[in-house]
């Protein structure tokens, strides 16, 4: 398999990121070169070279985590899409972290949970779980991080959006269902639960009414 192959399947529209990230498996000498691309292009392609390296980074961390600056640095990217998906690839790597790279950029991670940008937030929500089960030592910061969508600051079009709110709010629910068990203080996200019985966006009562199902004694 010539990486030449791997980057042609890539820029053309519609390329089977699923097939291609397997490739990139079977030969992980191609991932310098991708991570390279990523950096380097302009062009819509880097958004395929991200979905690859993410997936790769789901089946084999191990392989991507070297790279694991770049990614930590893309957190800070100007161009949403390539940011929210350094979100997801750093989670997927914190089960291979070694070095501990993850807690040094803890607060850095965590910080847009305030806003104003609500599907950032979502997302670094959203793989809260992944980095919990990976980290458990970091479960409680995790818990205390999330529980900050109860005061955060979200835009619409340029304008406070307390429905962007809610809807992170329903992420939060969600994510703390993935990883309750490694919460100590359970008291205060029971509380923040509870307290979405009365969130006036119906999907999140709902979520909160099958957390508390699954989790109130």
């Amino acid at each position: 398999m010539a990486k030449a192959d791997i980057f042609g399947q890539l820029v053309h529209k519609g390329a089977d990121i699923e097939a291609v990230a397997e490739q990139v498996v079977e030969h992980p000498e191609c991932i310098g070169e991708l991570v390279e691309a990523l950096q380097s292009e302009k062009g819509t392609a880097r958004y395929t070279y991200e979905k690859v390296l993410r997936r790769v980074s789901e089946r084999r961390p191990e392989l991507v985590y070297p790279w694991f600056d770049v990614f930590a640095a893309m957190l800070n990217h100007d161009n949403s899409f390539l940011k929210w998906g350094a979100i997801m690839t750093i989670a997927n790597l914190a089960s291979v972290d070694s070095e501990g790279k993850f807690d040094a950029i803890f607060e850095k991670y965590y910080a847009p949970i305030r806003g104003p940008v609500m599907v950032t937030a979502a997302n670094i929500i959203g793989s809260s779980p992944k980095i919990a089960r990976a980290k458990p030592h970091l479960a409680e910061r995790i818990a205390r991080e999330v529980l900050r969508v109860r005061k955060a600051k979200y835009e619409s079009h340029g304008r406070p959006s307390p429905e962007c709110r809610n809807v992170a709010i329903g992420h939060a629910v969600e994510a703390f269902d993935g990883f309750f068990d490694q919460i100590s203080d359970k008291a205060s996200v029971l509380e923040f639960v509870k307290s979405q019985l009365k969130n006036t966006r119906k999907p999140v009562v709902k979520k909160a009414e099958r957390f508390l199902r699954r989790h109130a004694s």
